[in-house]
């Protein structure tokens, strides 16, 4: 069955809703890093017990992609949508109400299960849904969504936990889940156009189809090299800031809030930029545009903090720039009818490549006598050579630029 597009005001109320949930299970995870201090303090844990505590979800998410490949193409989206978002509303509210260390670890575990396989299927309900010569524009209205978690989110939730205790802005999330759920309910289309396509196979035969197309294959190595190249620097980012370039703590939030705006303004403009000239061609000018604001992000002295602000923003336009067309391109690499089991598969290996990123650059980088980061410069090569790298696997993909499967 071939799928029509929704009427333009039901499109974007669909895009918009996705946003909003792409926005909650990203704040979700975001919102625990600035709350250490308060963590360690009030439960009493090391600085390694609250990386443990942060990790767990993306420990979690990155298992929870690769056990969805197995069922995520056999459901109605919009059903398997529901039920994990309730699960993952769920699972935050029982962070809120975690009375100690042990029980919270196990509240972020539930909820990275849940919530990591959110992200891969809203992406494959847009790609369901918006034909591809839309897709970018329709990529940067739902990925808007980290910027605004960033601007938005982020402060509001620190705000809430300095008056009213750290448990606020999970309660906060959990509620504003449960609503976004009703307009779900509403705002989705029923899309069961797909099992048709993907018929009575087995689940593992599903797998073994998509990992034996080497199309597949390719934009999986493009998929970890699009947020490897990101992920070699974004993790030491406030560290170096802090201590290399002289920016005080007090001055590291207007870094993201200077960012995020700017990011949330410019995804748009990129998303219809996208669909103009092509996904390929505009992917390939970001990302090697971005190689220069990675190499100036890590080599940056104590300027002021105006001319920081301007690399640092420059470094998050772009980083998160590339991934509107980056990811349209790899939603239309994906066989229509296997396009839910890839894109849970895809949600695996990008958790994967940005823990690897993580974790190697933390094997790169060290600290002189004095405290001062060294040779963060050597991750951000890594990450010029991944960024580099993924503009020719991209030219490689092959698209399924006609509609996809149909829904019912």
């Amino acid at each position: 069955m071939t799928q029509h597009s929704l009427a333009p005001g039901r499109e974007r109320w669909l895009l918009l809703t996705i946003a909003g949930i792409q926005f909650t299970h990203i704040l979700d995870f975001m919102i625990m890093m600035p709350l250490g201090p308060q963590f360690t303090r009030l439960f009493g844990i090391s600085d390694a017990q609250f990386g443990l505590l942060v990790s767990a979800y993306t420990f979690s998410a990155g298992f929870s992609g690769l056990a969805a490949a197995t069922y995520v193409d056999r459901f109605d989206r919009k059903r398997l949508l529901l039920v994990l978002y309730g699960l993952f509303a769920l699972a935050t509210l029982a962070c809120g109400l975690a009375p100690g260390y042990g029980f919270l670890m196990a509240a972020r575990v539930a909820a990275g299960l849940f919530g990591g396989v959110l992200s891969a299927l809203s992406q494959t309900i847009v790609a369901d849904v918006v034909p591809f010569e839309r897709r970018g524009r329709a990529m940067g209205i739902v990925m808007s969504s980290f910027s605004f978690s960033t601007v938005a989110g982020v402060p509001i939730g620190l705000f809430l936990a300095s008056r009213w205790g750290w448990q606020l802005p999970f309660l906060a999330i959990a509620g504003l889940s449960g609503v976004l759920a009703v307009a779900a309910a509403l705002t989705l289309p029923a899309l069961r156009g797909h099992l048709q396509a993907h018929g009575q196979s087995s689940a593992w035969r599903a797998i073994g189809r998509v990992l034996v197309n080497r199309n597949h294959l390719r934009a999986f190595c493009f998929s970890a090299l699009l947020v490897f190249a990101g992920f070699c620097v974004i993790p030491f980012i406030t560290i170096y800031l802090q201590s290399n370039a002289g920016v005080l703590p007090e001055q590291v939030p207007y870094i993201y809030l200077v960012g995020g705006v700017t990011t949330l303004i410019t995804a748009r403009w990129i998303g219809r930029l996208t669909d103009r000239r092509g996904k390929v061609a505009v992917f390939s000018a970001l990302a090697a545009i971005v190689t220069a604001p990675i190499l100036t992000m890590t080599l940056l002295p104590p300027w002021p903090l105006p001319v920081i602000l301007v690399a640092t923003t420059a470094l998050f336009v772009f980083l998160s720039g590339r991934m509107i067309p980056g990811m349209a391109l790899i939603t239309g690499a994906a066989d229509p009818s296997l396009r839910g089991t890839f894109m849970a598969l895809n949600g695996a290996v990008q958790s994967a490549s940005m823990g690897f990123a993580s974790f190697l650059s933390g094997l790169v980088i060290g600290r002189d006598a004095a405290g001062q980061v060294q040779n963060y410069w050597v991750a951000g090569v890594i990450g010029v050579g991944a960024s580099l790298a993924s503009i020719s696997l991209a030219r490689r993909l092959v698209i399924h630029s006609a509609a996809p499967a149909g829904r019912a």
